[in-house]
């Protein structure tokens, strides 16, 4: 008799658990799916034919003058202020002071839009601006190490900003 109970017990155990891992299974990739936001690709013609090395924050600010008036890709925060364009590593854990990071010069010549519209990254669209503050970015542009923004306080600058993923 116990052991038909204890069989009784290990099945609706077994039962149990097979409709859990079913549900998981499910349900979890739709979660995470909900949770996953699109990127957002701004694009401009500007150094079309060109390809870019990508190139880690940290290796980039280590060996600037390597890299000097070269295409290159790198990820990393953008914060704006007054008198203030840079990208700083994404990194909680290093130093955010100019000295480690990049002037990003956006210019006029090298206007970028919305991959697939015609929405620039500095019109007042749906009305607001797009928000770059404090966001993780990838950026294309050309590295140069003798301007180096404003004041002349950061390490170098990126030029010729080419695409920018938010």
């Amino acid at each position: 008799m116990i052991r038909a109970v204890a069989f009784t017990q290990l099945k609706r155990n077994a039962a149990f658990f097979y409709k859990a891992a079913v549900f998981l299974v499910a349900i979890v990739p739709v979660a995470f799916q909900s949770c996953k936001h699109e990127k957002k690709v701004f694009l401009s013609e500007c150094n079309d034919s060109l390809s870019y090395k990508h190139v880690s924050f940290t290796q980039l600010i280590d060996s600037l003058e390597k890299y000097d008036h070269q295409y290159i890709e790198v990820d990393g925060t953008y914060e704006e202020g007054a008198a203030e364009s840079a990208l700083v590593n994404d990194s909680l854990f290093v130093d955010h002071s100019t000295e480690h990071a990049l002037w990003v010069n956006f210019s006029q010549d090298c206007p970028l839009v919305l991959k697939g519209t015609k929405k620039g990254l500095f019109e007042f669209n749906d009305g607001k601006f797009t928000q770059l503050k404090n966001k993780s970015i990838t950026i294309r542009g050309k590295i140069d190490v003798r301007h180096k923004g404003h004041l002349g306080s950061y390490r170098g600058s990126i030029d010729r900003i080419s695409y920018v993923q938010m």
